[in-house]
């Protein structure tokens, strides 16, 4: 049965929780307000998302090994890094399946995805080319024609502008039957793009570095974590782990470890009892023990003092706020 939603979220947290099948964890990078707003279809067997973003952000996303994902950028003029590399405007990538990688933004950006069952992609690739597709191990950049890039993007874009400026005409069946096998002939037509890069040697090492990075962190939830520590897990010289760092996250281990404790301060403040817990005990059980330049960095990251978060009564959830001009659904 056909879904679609618009829904806006104004805290990194709401939006991880809003993955459908995708495990995420967002970082803010930047002072800016977190701002998103997510634009979703679901037909029988493929989903489709537009994504708007306001502030620069590091994500880890772990993908369910049972659909097959692709991405795009649905402006030019935009970066979204990914595994240290740059997503051209021309290209998409191939997620393998159970893909566990990280990607950041500098600012403002706009991406689509894709997603299907690994068994129906390759199917309706069979049908259509009459061979399937090979199987990845790695993160796939594909150059489609120009022609094939643009019937895509064009297709997914009126697919998401009749999702949030008239969802009624999604609903007919006949309508939702054949914008789906469209986009599915789409989707197989970039995928036989002439032109595929796989990861480098050196960038599937850097890639393996960064899996045990994550899973350090997953393992300490709650738990401060240094650099020391990481190398001595790891077993990188901090070096190698810096280079790495460098290269995912724009930034060294130190700065991105430090953000990584902030927020989740800023995720204990904004759940705690004021009654019951203090700042001091937040900021110490963080690894914040001078308290005026905790205060002082948070104020910068989340345009508050921390007392002011610990005391708020803010709702938890999606928002109802119209972040984007209804205008920008629609793909150039």
């Amino acid at each position: 049965m056909l879904s679609s939603s618009v829904q806006a979220y104004s805290d990194p947290a709401q939006l991880e929780d809003a993955y459908l099948v995708t495990k995420a964890q967002l970082t803010p990078t930047g002072h800016e307000p977190f701002e998103a707003r997510v634009v979703r279809v679901q037909f029988d067997a493929l989903w489709v998302m537009q994504t708007y973003e306001r502030a620069p952000r590091i994500k880890h996303a772990e993908q369910t090994p049972s659909r097959t994902f692709i991405k795009f950028l649905a402006q030019p003029g935009q970066e979204l890094v990914m595994q240290g590399s740059v997503l051209p405007y021309d290209s998409i990538v191939r997620h393998p399946q159970g893909h566990s990688y990280y990607e950041r933004t500098a600012g403002e950006v706009h991406w689509a995805g894709i997603s299907m069952p690994v068994d129906d992609l390759e199917a309706a690739t069979i049908a259509v080319r009459g061979c399937g597709l090979a199987p990845l191990h790695n993160r796939m950049i594909v150059v489609p024609t120009f022609q094939a890039m643009t019937r895509l993007r064009q297709l997914h874009g009126s697919i998401a502008a009749m999702a949030a400026n008239a969802p009624g005409t999604l609903t007919a069946p006949e309508v939702a039957h054949g914008l789906e096998q469209s986009l599915i002939e789409a989707i197989v037509g970039c995928l036989s793009g002439p032109e595929e890069h796989e990861a480098t040697w050196a960038q599937r090492c850097h890639e393996t570095i960064m899996r045990r990075f994550f899973r350090l962190l997953e393992e300490n939830p709650t738990r401060p974590i240094f650099v020391p520590e990481f190398c001595s897990a790891i077993r990188v010289p901090e070096r190698t782990l810096r280079a790495c760092c460098q290269e995912h996250f724009g930034m060294g281990p130190k700065q991105y470890l430090l953000l990584r404790r902030m927020t989740l301060a800023h995720r204990a403040l904004q759940s705690a009892n004021p009654v019951e817990t203090t700042v001091t005990e937040v900021a110490t059980r963080f690894g914040f023990w001078h308290f005026g330049r905790f205060a002082g960095e948070y104020r910068a990251l989340f345009g508050e003092a921390p007392s002011v978060t610990l005391g708020a009564l803010k709702p938890r959830g999606r928002t109802d706020r119209t972040l984007f001009p209804s205008g920008e659904t629609t793909c150039a």
